[in-house]
């Protein structure tokens, strides 16, 4: 117990010393590097390498101690997002989680994995929050705990104040991939059977409305880019987003709108029902909502009910059933109409339910539902592919009810 006790001791004292060489060597190198601006990061961090390995505290710590202190001080210095700089650099990492200065995580290969550097104090990490938040003309501070924007490759960035944050200033980064999965990928990495991704082509293809569930991080967005590959390329497509994420590159008619928020004195902002209600006026053949959180449901399920056939979205749900219960919570939100009226706009709108999980091993395509009416206050669920329970998506034999553009496509072939 005292050796153990004796481990943890040192391993504390390492760690107060090497903040406070770092403390001591940081306000030298900022100074000694703002004197030399034509310094490329090369030549930084071998002028980083040379103070640190040079000064009179070395000695107390091995090479590769000193090789963390001089990348430390190195995207402190030189980088303006600090040290998570290399988490922003990998490509491999797909979000990174700071829990305030000391707790930062990253997701790399869908695991989490606890990063090696830290923020040295509260306030450097809301400096890189801040720097991020003036990139999009938004304050962050007391009266503005609560920043979302999107940096210039497209991640997602959340940032929330330490006076709403218990564990300090927290910040929240979605990177965006510039790479995209076809469904071959998400047959390779065992999303889905080849099976349900031939179902799923056929579906596209013919034109069915496609409605994606899932949970936070579960492979919504990603099956949705999948899919968008088998659109027709004779097809005008509008994506609507509240922050871009969806890569579409393999549609020639293509319109892109991404909500915008307030500014400073809380104007300027458009929502996604006001952009799906203006995509209308666009002469669209399909809209792309990337996901429904809210109201704008209403504006979405009356797209799907106007002519714009084989339309899609997403939205969080835990089930098939949840997302529907989801849905109609949300288009009480933009209009107070009976439950079984909007049961009914539901039914008429979307035809194919589709619901994503993330498990234990992966991503997973769990369940494939065909949504073919509403009768006697119930939906009427038609499963056509479920998980048989160890990841497995299985088909349970039966056919799609509404066949009418199944039949027509095979008709002109």
């Amino acid at each position: 117990m005292m050796q153990l006790f004796y481990y943890i001791n040192e391993m504390e004292i390492n760690y107060n010393k090497r903040n406070i060489m770092e403390n001591n060597l940081l306000p030298k190198i900022r100074e000694l590097l703002s004197s030399s601006a034509d310094m490329d990061d090369s030549q930084a961090l071998s002028f980083i390498a040379d103070m640190v390995f040079d000064d009179p505290d070395a000695a107390r710590f091995s090479g590769e101690e000193l090789a963390g202190i001089t990348r430390k001080l190195f995207f402190k210095t030189r980088k303006k997002l600090g040290v998570i700089t290399p988490l922003m650099e990998d490509e491999t990492i797909s979000e990174i989680m700071v829990n305030g200065p000391e707790d930062i995580f990253y997701e790399k290969d869908g695991k989490i994995r606890r990063f090696e550097f830290n923020f040295d104090s509260a306030e450097e990490l809301e400096e890189v929050i801040r720097k991020i938040a003036a990139r999009v003309h938004r304050e962050f501070n007391e009266l503005n705990p609560i920043v979302d924007a999107r940096l210039g490759d497209g991640s997602r960035v959340n940032g929330v104040y330490k006076n709403v944050a218990i564990n300090g200033p927290i910040l929240t980064i979605r990177k965006f991939s510039d790479s995209y999965m076809d469904l071959s990928d998400l047959t390779d990495n065992g999303t889905l059977t080849e099976e349900a991704a031939g179902l799923l082509r056929k579906l596209v293809r013919c034109r069915y409305n496609l409605f994606v569930s899932g949970g936070t991080s579960s492979g919504k967005t990603t099956l949705l880019n999948a899919l968008s590959r088998f659109i027709g390329k004779d097809e005008r497509v509008i994506v609507i987003e509240d922050s871009a994420e969806l890569q579409l590159n393999c549609i020639d008619n293509l319109v892109r709108m991404e909500c915008r928020y307030s500014n400073g004195a809380g104007r300027g902002a458009v929502d996604m029902s006001r952009l799906i209600k203006a995509s209308l006026r666009m002469r669209p053949d399909r809209i792309i909502v990337g996901e429904v959180r809210g109201g704008e449901v209403l504006d979405m399920l009356q797209a799907m009910n106007t002519g714009h056939a084989g339309s899609m979205s997403t939205g969080h749900g835990n089930s098939i059933i949840g997302m529907l219960k989801r849905l109609e919570t949300m288009y009480l939100m933009a209009t107070p109409l009976s439950i079984d009226a909007i049961r009914s706009q539901i039914a008429q709108a979307i035809e194919i339910m589709i619901h994503t999980e993330r498990t234990e091993r992966g991503r997973k395509v769990v369940e494939i539902t065909e949504l073919s009416g509403y009768e006697s206050g119930e939906f009427k669920l038609n499963v056509l592919m479920e998980s048989d329970g160890t990841g497995m998506l299985m088909p349970t034999g039966r056919k799609i009810i509404n066949r009418k553009k199944l039949d027509t496509v095979d008709r002109t072939k």
